[in-house]
């Protein structure tokens, strides 16, 4: 594998990856068609942050976090840096100290594969950071790895420069050549759920707005009496 740090990778306009971070991480991936998201194992260190950020990419080593200190050179203002390592990894790869050299440049939150640690410092601090674990496990730097390179974190890949969502949800990738049109896709999604909303205030029902009677007649659902069903 060729170990490369990739500088300048074309970045998502962060006005529009901002904006999209405000409708919320479910109502993106829904209005996407529910693509994108990185699953339930990645879960905030301090819940309610809310962020959206242009992704940063690392590759580490196992118990190695060499890469790290060599990505946050690459971060920008508006990056989320997202880091996984080539095997499975719970150690500590991430702490206080990154987040204090991240900050300065304007990063605003980290999403890994790995362990963090300090985590009472984090909150502290309020750095954003969604992880698969928390452990004390330190780590060595000794191992190469890559920055800015295409990862694949929890079944979905993520390039550099990417739109990357998370909040209380979860986690969610949206490629750099979509992010215009999840916007659109994200404003519609939540006017049909202000619809449906009023609709729900007003005592209509979920089975007769979405046409779900149909749907449990098709399976063979019936409706009977307790008395006859209790004969």
């Amino acid at each position: 594998m060729r170990n490369v740090i990739v500088t300048d990778p074309p970045r998502a306009d962060l006005d529009h990856v901002t904006k999209l971070a405000g409708y919320g991480v479910a109502t993106v991936h829904e209005a996407l068609g529910r693509v994108g998201y990185l699953g339930p194992r990645l879960r905030p260190v301090h819940p309610g942050a809310r962020v959206g950020g242009t992704a940063v990419t690392v590759l580490c080593w196992p118990g190695d976090n060499l890469m790290i200190h060599a990505a946050v050179e690459q971060c920008r203002p508006g990056d989320v840096l997202v880091v996984t390592t080539t095997s499975p990894c719970g150690d500590g790869l991430f702490g206080e100290l990154f987040a204090t050299a991240l900050r300065p440049r304007g990063v605003r939150g980290l999403v890994t594969t790995t362990g963090v640690r300090d985590v009472a410092e984090l909150r502290a601090m309020g750095f954003p950071v969604w992880s698969a674990a928390v452990s004390a496990q330190g780590t060595v730097k000794a191992t190469a790895g890559s920055v800015n390179v295409p990862i694949v974190v929890e079944g979905q890949l993520i390039r550099a420069g990417d739109a990357i969502l998370a909040d209380d949800d979860g986690v969610m990738v949206v490629p750099r050549l979509e992010v215009a049109s999840a916007l659109e896709a994200a404003q519609a999604r939540v006017d049909k759920e202000s619809a449906s909303r009023e609709a729900f205030r007003n005592g209509e029902l979920g089975l007769d707005r979405y046409g779900l009677r149909a749907k449990l007649a098709e399976l063979g659902v019936e409706y009977v009496s307790a008395a006859s069903y209790l004969e």
